[in-house]
């Protein structure tokens, strides 16, 4: 049966969960698990959404209003843009040399970069903007020649969007704040036409002040959102880019964003296959074993995640969760903590009836 696409205006709208196909139970029984499995009194904020309108919002020791660090689930939204600037032309291809764009990326010589060996090597000028986005571009690393290993980095992905911001004149190494940036790109091209209301900053890691040029691999755009602001950016991504209507984001551009890709499947081992372009992805069944193959998230620092499930029409919004944050995203700590999230998702998944 044909459901109706609904859509929030300048708020959400909230329905009861038999309206959103949801069985009230089980939902509450999730609820109830998640309450009890905060321990020691973490703070948490959960947000449920499915058919475009809220089912439920359970806040504990956190004022639901209020705006938190995405830390790197920020990189989903990377994503996003990058592939609206593909769309408009501005930038040609993703598989585009970034130094066409950026030749900035190279001027980073020994000494200059954020620590120790850590600078730009010949290799560098090969990397592309698939490359980038999907954590395989081995910018500044020796050892890494571009697409050949899997490394979840920050350096890469500052470049990233100075290279975009860059293409639209809205970045300069030389005055970094000047343009307004990424920051900015993103509200005039996803912020601004899906309603939201969030805000962004710089951020820069304390590394090597004195002779380090940060604006060039520095000044990070982090975003800044409250709940419903991830609930947003969640539910524009389930639509597979489209918003009321109007194609924000290309469809082949989430289809491809939200699987596992390529230079992963070939390079990495099966068990870490898990990473599409700026997005977890479960389509190899890595990353929530239990949970639908099509789900994704964008998942930070803080716990925050917006996981997104399009068979199951759900958006699940953490801000924080209280599941536990590991290091190393194959290490078996970290597989613990994506199935003490999973607890959570699979109980809600499970409250789907129709």
């Amino acid at each position: 049966m044909a459901v109706d696409q609904n859509w929030p205006g300048a708020d959400w709208q909230t329905a009861g969960p038999e309206e959103l196909g949801l069985n009230r139970e089980k939902l509450a029984e999730a609820g109830r698990w998640q309450a009890e499995s905060a321990r020691d009194r973490e703070p948490y904020r959960i947000l449920i959404a499915r058919r475009g309108k809220i089912a439920a919002e359970w806040n504990f020791l956190v004022d639901p209003e209020l705006a938190l660090p995405q830390a790197s689930a920020s990189k989903s939204t990377y994503s996003t843009v990058l592939g609206i600037a593909v769309e408009e032309g501005v930038v040609k291809s993703a598989d585009d040399r970034v130094v066409e764009y950026y030749p900035e990326l190279m001027d980073v010589p020994p000494g200059t970069g954020p620590k120790a060996g850590r600078h730009a090597y010949p290799e560098n000028e090969g990397i592309t903007f698939r490359q980038l986005i999907g954590n395989t571009s081995g910018y500044m690393k020796p050892d890494e020649p571009p697409g050949k290993v899997f490394n979840y980095q920050t350096f890469g992905m500052n470049l990233l969007t100075h290279a975009v911001a860059a293409a639209y004149n809205l970045y300069r190494t030389s005055d970094p704040e000047r343009g307004g940036g990424f920051g900015t790109l993103t509200e005039w091209k996803v912020r601004n036409p899906i309603g939201g209301a969030w805000t962004w900053t710089w951020h820069n890691f304390k590394d090597n002040p004195s002779l380090a040029r940060p604006g060039t691999w520095g000044f990070g755009t982090q975003f800044v959102m409250t709940p419903r602001d991830m609930a947003r950016c969640g539910l524009l991504w389930l639509r597979r880019g489209n918003w009321n209507g109007t194609q924000i984001v290309p469809a082949n551009w989430m289809n491809d964003a939200t699987r596992v890709n390529d230079d992963v499947l070939r390079n990495a081992p099966q068990e870490v296959h898990m990473y599409g372009l700026g997005f977890w992805c479960n389509d190899r069944g890595k990353a929530w074993p239990d949970l639908p193959r099509d789900c994704f998230a964008a998942l930070g620092n803080g716990r925050q995640s917006i996981w997104v499930c399009p068979s199951l029409d759900l958006v699940v919004v953490q801000s924080p969760g209280t599941h536990p944050q590991g290091g190393v995203f194959d290490s078996p700590e970290e597989t613990a903590n994506r199935r003490q999230m999973q607890g959570l998702l699979g109980r809600i998944a499970d409250s789907v009836a129709n």
